[in-house]
């Protein structure tokens, strides 16, 4: 880090510490997030059009919120990989233009196949911008700011949802909503570019400097070798989730979901190795995370359309008033993150949270004003605390398979967001969308605040090392606690 990084300086001094270099790489991240916000985000606005236009039901339709949760698992461990062996920066250009790619086609699709093609390469991009801008910007800020960064950077995802369902409410009324899709590859370009022009991550670059090989996760998956073992156990694990979207009998379904955890833990132990535990005790953790959160995001516009009867315009409303809150919660729990920890700011936000999901789904037609409010405020404090999650995570492991730990363990663990929309919609068959919504909502941040709280996926860590130190023939010297336990 530059020498303007003084870990020793005040709180209230924290911009100060900030050269002009950070905030450039800050802003190229910041505005990738954005964008990324913006394309993944049109799906769920528009899915009552394409439902009408591809003749669908609702569950299917749903479906295809969770296409690019098939493949985003895939595009995170491997642009992860990717950016431990040739750098963070090269890895977020290729995310960002993946998305970009994806998100076109989307526009240009035929029928719902086609939709849930392209879908599948937003996924690929949009994981790989998770992983690589996330790890860029917390290896570039000062260690003891890490929480606002990545609170910050998270604002970006949310306001680009915000734009996007604005430009929704300007354009889906009077032309089609292809030409939404379209949009979005504009700004895409104005952030490629700024990219292209970033220097490294410095922590990464000393690491590489130091004669450090933070390139293992790439050997270990995609060597000569490995990938024999990789590939095959990749594509088993995408066809399996292939079916399992396609509404198969409860029997068939656990088997596949069996077959797939399997298969994802294979992959961790591969790459992460004496670290698979942590991995996999993150996984779980994002898994519930999403599950409390995107049911609400992914059908929000639905039951707004839907229950509540709302015009366009006034979904555009409501989705701004929640992406409003989503931003302004992700900045406010990385800053509580730095200033009492990063578990405490992430456990007390959901807390407050849970506060507000009864009255938001209590609240019928005719509450316009009222809805936005709350709308505000349970966004902000459930998924806005979410803006400390890259902090977390990434804390618990080494430089050398930060990115692609990050990546993989985040998007498996985002495959939550696949089953969020299909559950949602399934449990508002005999209760309705608004309690489905309420139901999930509570009963998964319930989860989140003991796995978060408790630290689960580190206690873990530390009961396998345990065993693994006590077991006959082990080295004598301790093993190594994750890194959340020093931060």
């Amino acid at each position: 880090m530059s020498s303007t990084h003084d870990a020793a300086a005040p709180p209230l001094r924290w911009r100060a510490e900030l050269s002009r270099r950070d905030w450039r790489a800050f802003s190229a991240a910041w505005l990738g997030y954005a964008m990324d916000g913006f394309d993944f985000g049109l799906i769920s606005l528009v899915l009552t059009e394409i439902a009408k236009d591809f003749d669908l039901s609702p569950v299917t339709a749903a479906t295809l919120v969770s296409a690019a949760f098939v493949s985003r698992w895939f595009g995170g461990l491997a642009i992860g990989a990717l950016g431990d062996r040739f750098g963070r920066r090269p890895a977020m250009v290729l995310s960002i233009a993946l998305y970009a790619v994806g998100s076109v086609l989307c526009g240009f699709s035929w029928d719902y196949w086609s939709l849930f093609t392209f879908r599948m390469v937003v996924g690929l991009g949009m994981a790989g911008e998770y992983s690589a801008s996330a790890t860029y910007i917390i290896e570039s800020w000062p260690r003891r700011m890490r929480n606002t960064a990545s609170g910050m950077l998270l604002s970006g995802y949310p306001l680009g949802g915000v734009l996007a369902a604005k430009t929704y409410a300007w354009v889906v009324p009077h032309t089609s909503w292809r030409v939404l899709f379209w949009i979005g590859i504009l700004p895409v370009i104005l952030a490629i570019w700024l990219r292209r022009r970033l220097p490294e991550a410095e922590e990464w670059q000393r690491a590489k400097d130091a004669g450090g090989r933070p390139v293992s996760a790439t050997a270990r998956l995609f060597g000569d070798r490995s990938r024999l073992w990789t590939v095959p156990v990749c594509v088993v694990a995408a066809v399996a989730l292939l079916v399992v979207l396609r509404n198969q009998s409860l029997a068939v379904t656990l088997l596949l979901v069996a077959v797939i955890a399997a298969c994802f833990v294979a992959l961790a132990v591969r790459f992460a190795q004496r670290l698979w535990p942590v991995v996999v005790g993150l996984m779980v953790t994002v898994f519930a995370a999403f599950l409390y959160s995107w049911p609400l995001q992914s059908l929000l516009p639905t039951y707004l359309k839907n229950d509540l009867h709302y015009d366009p315009g006034q979904v555009s409303d409501a989705l701004l008033y929640a992406g409003f809150g989503y931003a302004v919660g992700s900045v406010v729990s990385g800053y509580l993150g730095d200033r009492f920890g990063t578990r405490r700011a992430y456990v007390g936000m959901l807390l407050v949270s849970l506060v507000f999901v009864y009255p938001v789904f209590a609240l019928g037609e005719g509450h316009t004003v009222a809805l936005w409010v709350l709308l505000f405020l349970l966004v902000g404090t459930s998924q806005g605390a979410s803006g400390v999650l890259p902090s977390y995570i990434s804390a618990h492991y080494p430089i050398g398979i930060r990115a692609a730990a990050l990546g993989f363990s985040y998007n498996v663990g985002a495959l939550g967001g696949a089953a969020a929309p299909v559950l949602g919609e399934k449990i508002a068959g005999p209760l309705g969308l608004g309690t489905s919504l309420a139901v999930l909502g509570a009963a998964l941040t319930a989860v989140v605040v003991l796995l978060v709280g408790f630290d689960v996926p580190a206690r873990v860590q530390r009961a396998a090392d345990r065993r693994a130190a006590a077991a006959p023939g082990s080295p004598a010297t301790p093993v190594e606690p994750p890194a959340s336990e020093k931060v």
